[in-house]
């Protein structure tokens, strides 16, 4: 927990920024800083090594930005269909014209 709380009593960070980096939600990292200095929140320190490891660990990050590429080429993706049924429905409509004439 004090790695958390280092990070959001430094004069240049802001807990939206440190919340941002963790991915929790700056409320709750307002609210444990809170009952910390008020002396109602005690880290247990096995369960904080895990979660420090797991926050540091690259390889979560990494995943992070694959995920984050994955999401941006689904989009895409998407685009592309969209865009294809409507030139199929297009050359449906002219071929119906052109047949029709």
């Amino acid at each position: 927990m004090s790695l958390f709380l280092g990070r959001v009593t430094k004069p240049n960070k802001r807990i939206k920024d440190v919340a941002e980096d963790l991915d929790i939600h700056p409320f709750m990292l307002s609210r444990w800083r809170k009952e910390y200095i008020e002396g109602k929140l005690v880290a247990d320190k096995r369960k904080l090594s895990k979660l420090v490891a797991g926050i540091n660990n690259p390889k979560s990050l990494s995943e992070k930005q694959r995920i984050q590429e994955l999401e941006a080429e689904n989009a895409e993706l998407k685009l592309e269909i969209d865009l294809l049924k409507k030139w199929q429905r297009f050359l449906a409509e002219e071929q119906r014209q052109g047949s029709g004439s």
